[in-house]
């Protein structure tokens, strides 16, 4: 199955973002429900975009077509997860950053260790070891069944007023665009940290 929303143009990322909360995300075993997201324009358009200088061999997924996981390794040892959005060419993708274990708690707990259920994908590379998420899901469909992940419609709709809106966490460059969204108020969202650059010795 597709979903229009999908397909509006990059520069509408941000009501695609929010679109995604509530949505149910589906792999290894695990089910899980969006509590947090972050939205990433493209070329030109969001600084803070892995694709804002255009495609490479590693953000080309970004551009098309729209449905598709889009993952990347961060600090040599975690994995991150989003959903590719806009027209096919434009550069736009959701960043995964929270979400609450509805059905495989069991499956996530063993890959993420001994921990609370709020804390089972609190946090993008939380989110993406309780799923199982490795490169081999980068560039597959998330609509159609025939890669790892499957996304469905919310079983608990998310209103508008249940919506916060804030800052992206730890970027270098657009701090202050407010392109994190977030379930107001549910324990599986993940602290607010600001981008702090490093200091030259």
């Amino acid at each position: 199955m597709d979903y229009p929303w999908l397909h509006a143009p990059a520069a509408e990322v941000a009501a695609t973002a929010r679109t995604l909360l509530g949505w149910e995300l589906a792999a290894g075993g695990v089910r899980i429900r969006l509590t947090e997201v972050e939205a990433y324009a493209g070329t030109g358009e969001d600084p803070a975009s892995h694709a804002h200088r255009g495609p490479t061999p590693r953000t080309r997924v970004m551009f098309g077509p729209a449905g598709h996981a889009y993952t990347y390794f961060v600090f040599g040892m975690h994995w991150c997860l989003n959903i590719v959005c806009g027209r096919d060419g434009e550069a736009a993708a959701v960043l995964l950053r929270a979400g609450e274990v509805v059905d495989g708690a069991p499956a996530a707990r063993a890959r993420r260790g001994d921990v609370a259920d709020r804390d089972l994908a609190r946090g993008p590379a939380r989110l993406a070891v309780a799923l199982g998420v490795t490169a081999s899901a980068n560039g597959t469909c998330v609509l159609d069944g025939s890669g790892p992940l499957l996304l469905s419609p919310p079983t608990r709709p998310v209103a508008g007023t249940e919506v916060s809106a804030g800052p992206r966490v730890g970027v270098a460059a657009a701090h202050d665009v407010p392109w994190r969204f977030w379930i107001t108020g549910d324990p599986t969202v993940s602290p607010y940290r600001r981008h702090v650059p490093r200091r030259r010795t």
